[in-house]
């Protein structure tokens, strides 16, 4: 009997070698076996299916997934004053992978934890920043790491107003979440794309978003609009 097959894991899981067996949406692709090499928190799974490639001709190939679950972030902005709000905390895969001290600017962000999208983004804007946000506006949905990660993340923008001080932290300190929000004006975060100071790519995509279609952008025709 092993956990997360036969028997639930520490979450409750179990077929967790079942998920993405009876795909048909490609009729290139055979799916063979699949087998979970780590379900301690999240799923960690070895793929084998047969790939029919573009000359006709099939081979066989094995891939592993990192099944962590869909999430939602998103954009908090005052076009009043032009500023956006985001925040900072400690991210350990970014610090060992170079980053000096692992303490990213971030758009806030979550797991959807069964929810739907727009629920659980008002959650964690709630938990991460303490700002209380109406329904918020979809921008898009991507694959952030498609050659390795299942994850979609739904990106998300809603006006904030300024409504009390800043607590110390915010998060949810039972999960070891520390967070501080980091307020901005829009053209500052933009240069901290640039320099490099704003790393997160969900942040940065959001910020281009801004300015290009979102809260920030200028006035005037927009590409393909009849002059």
């Amino acid at each position: 009997m092993t956990a997360g097959l036969d028997t639930p894991d520490r979450r409750g899981r179990t077929g967790l070698d079942r998920h993405g067996r009876d795909l048909t949406g490609n009729p290139r692709v055979r799916v063979k076996d699949v087998e979970v090499l780590s379900c301690d928190w999240y799923v960690l799974r070895r793929t084998t299916f047969d790939y029919q490639h573009h000359d006709g001709h099939w081979s066989q190939e094995q891939r592993e997934t990192y099944d962590r679950g869909d999430g939602a972030t998103i954009l908090l902005h005052d076009t009043d004053r032009r500023t956006v709000l985001l925040t900072r905390q400690f991210r350990l895969p970014a610090y060992v992978n170079g980053h000096p001290d692992g303490m990213l600017i971030e758009t806030a962000a979550g797991l959807l934890d069964g929810d739907a999208p727009d629920e659980a983004i008002r959650r964690e804007a709630a938990e991460e920043t303490g700002h209380t946000i109406g329904t918020p506006e979809p921008v898009f949905d991507v694959y952030m790491s498609p050659g390795s990660v299942t994850e979609r993340l739904h990106f998300f923008a809603a006006p904030y107003r300024p409504t009390a001080p800043a607590a110390d932290g915010y998060g949810i300190a039972a999960e070891g979440e520390d967070i501080t929000t980091v307020e901005l004006p829009f053209d500052k975060a933009l240069a901290m794309v640039r320099s490099g100071d704003i790393a997160d790519a969900k942040t940065i995509m959001l910020l281009q978003w801004g300015a290009l279609d979102g809260p920030f952008r200028h006035p005037g025709p927009r590409e393909g609009a009849d002059l």
